[in-house]
C-alpha cells in the first residue's frame, strides 16, 4: 500500500469547518488505497496571537519558554482532527515533535533537526491508524521542548516522507501551487505543473512564500517528491522534481521578488586583508543571515562593503559594525537603507542560454528602473532596486520573458 504524507498550513485547519474538510479528504485519500500521515500547523493565525500575548507580558521573552508557549497551537490542531478524524470512523493518533521521534539542537524558536526516531508513527500506521504530528517543533540534546521557526510544519513533513520512505509528500496551503511571479501583482502569472529543485529553492531564497525553503533543500538532499496544491479545491497543484538531464528547460521559468530585506552599507574601510572577514564573522556570530555582497574595488587605501540582510536584523548589526569598525580605523560610515527590494528572474535553462543577464538589465533600463546591486548563481539573477519599483520590475520583467504565455 502507498504511503503519502499530507500537511495542512494554518488557513487549512483554521475553524472547525475546515478541520473537518481536512478530516474528510485524508479519509477518501485512505478509501483511494493509501496509508496516511498528517502533519498540522496551528490554526489559522494561532501562532501570531500567541506572539502577541507574549509581547504584552514580558520584554525578555526567554526562548525556551517562547518554544514551549508557541509550539502549544500546534498540539492543540493535532487533537482535534483526530477528533473530526474519529467521527468518520478514522482511527487516529495524535504526536507532539518529540512523541514523533524529533531530535533537534539547543537553539530556541529556530532549531535544527538533529535526527528522526518515528517508531511510534510506525507502531501506529501497523495498527491501522492515521498518525497526526503536530509541526514545526521536537526536542532538544538537553530535553527542552523546540521550535523549527516559520514554515517548519514544510519541514516537519518533508522530514517525515524521508524517513517512513513516503511515496510522496503533499504540501496543502491556501494557493493552487507555485506560480511563475506574484498573482497578486501579475495577472496573467501562471501555476507551474512541474519545477524541480533547484529552481524552487532559488525562488523560495529570493521570495517565493509556500513552501518553506529548508523543506525544499531537504526534499531535494532526500529525493522527497513534492506536491505543493490547494486544500480548498484540491486540485492537483505542482510536483517539485528531480531534474530531468535530457530534457531542454525553459529559459525563465518565473521572476520572484522580496521587500523583507535592507541593505547596510560601511563605507572608508581600510583596503587590507581580512577586513571582509571580520565583518561577516562578527554578523554570522550574531546569527545574521547574510544575502548579497558587494565590495568596491579599494582606492586610496579604503575600500566599501554593502550587504543585505532581513529588516529584523539591522539594528543588531548596526550595534556590533560600529565598535568593529571602529577597531578596524579608516574613515568608516555606516548607514542602513530600509527601502530596498530585490527583484529575480529564476531558469534552469539560463545555464545553457547567453543572453538573459543583458535582456534582464535593459528592461529594467527601458523603463527607468535603476540597478544598485546585481548577484548571480547558474539559474538566478537578482537586482536590489528602489522598494517603490519593484512591483515594476516584477511586471516588466514577466511581460519581457514572455511568462505569460501558456507552455505548449
Amino acid at each position: 500500500m502507498a504511503l503519502v504524507v499530507q500537511k495542512f498550513g494554518g488557513t487549512s485547519v483554521a475553524d472547525p469547518d475546515r478541520i473537518r474538510e481536512v478530516a474528510d479528504h485524508v479519509a477518501r485519500t485512505q478509501r483511494h488505497g493509501s496509508d496516511v500521515v498528517l502533519v498540522v500547523s496551528a490554526m489559522g493565525n494561532e501562532t501570531d496571537e500567541l506572539l502577541r500575548l507574549a509581547m504584552a507580558v514580558s520584554t525578555t521573552r526567554p526562548g525556551r519558554e517562547m518554544d514551549m508557549l508557541i509550539t502549544a497551537g500546534e498540539r492543540k490542531a493535532t487533537a482535534l482532527v483526530c477528533m473530526a478524524l474519529a467521527d468518520l470512523g478514522v482511527p487516529a493518533q495524535s504526536f507532539t515533535g518529540s512523541q514523533a521521534g524529533f531530535i533537534t539542537d539547543n537553539t530556541h524558536t529556530n532549531a535544527k533537526i538533529l535526527e528522526l526516531r518515528p517508531d511510534r508513527l510506525r507502531d501506529a500506521l501497523a495498527a491501522g491508524k492515521v498518525p497526526v504530528v503536530g509541526g514545526s517543533q521536537g526536542v532538544s540534546l538537553e530535553r527542552d521542548i523546540t521550535f523549527l521557526g516559520r514554515g517548519g510544519s514544510d519541514t516537519t513533513a518533508v522530514a517525515l516522507a524521508a524517513a517512513l520512505d513516503a511515496d510522496s509528500c503533499e504540501l496543502y496551503t491556501d494557493v493552487p501551487g507555485v506560480f511563475n511571479a506574484d498573482p497578486r501583482l501579475v495577472p496573467d502569472a501562471r501555476r507551474m505543473d512541474k519545477i524541480s529543485f533547484d529552481e524552487l529553492l532559488e525562488m523560495t531564497a529570493t521570495g517565493c512564500p509556500k513552501p518553506a525553503m529548508r523543506s525544499v533543500e531537504f526534499a531535494r538532499n532526500h529525493g522527497v517528491t513534492l506536491h505543493v496544491r490547494s486544500a480548498f479545491t484540491w486540485e492537483p497543484g505542482t510536483w517539485v522534481v528531480e531534474e530531468d538531464p535530457h530534457m531542454e528547460h525553459a529559459i525563465i521559468s518565473a521572476v520572484t521578488h522580496d521587500a523583507s530585506e535592507a541593505k547596510i552599507t560601511v563605507t572608508g574601510l581600510p583596503d587590507t586583508p581580512g577586513v571582509a572577514a571580520r565583518i561577516f564573522r562578527t554578523m554570522a556570530d550574531e546569527d545574521v543571515n547574510v544575502d548579497m555582497i558587494v565590495q568596491n574595488v579599494g582606492a586610496e587605501g579604503v575600500t566599501d562593503i554593502s550587504f543585505t540582510l532581513p529588516f529584523a536584523d539591522v539594528d543588531r548589526s548596526m550595534a556590533v559594525l560600529r565598535p568593529l569598525c571602529d577597531e578596524m580605523g579608516g574613515t568608516h560610515e555606516i548607514t542602513a537603507d530600509q527601502s530596498i527590494g530585490r527583484v529575480s528572474v529564476v531558469g534552469a535553462g539560463m545555464k545553457t542560454n547567453p543572453g538573459v543577464a543583458a535582456k534582464m538589465f535593459e528592461t529594467l533600463s527601458a523603463n527607468g528602473i535603476n540597478i544598485e546591486m546585481i548577484s548571480t548563481s547558474a539559474i538566478r539573477i537578482s537586482c536590489v532596486v528602489r522598494q517603490e519599483r519593484l512591483e515594476d520590475a516584477v511586471v516588466v520583467l514577466h511581460e519581457a520573458f514572455e511568462l505569460g504565455r501558456p507552455v505548449s
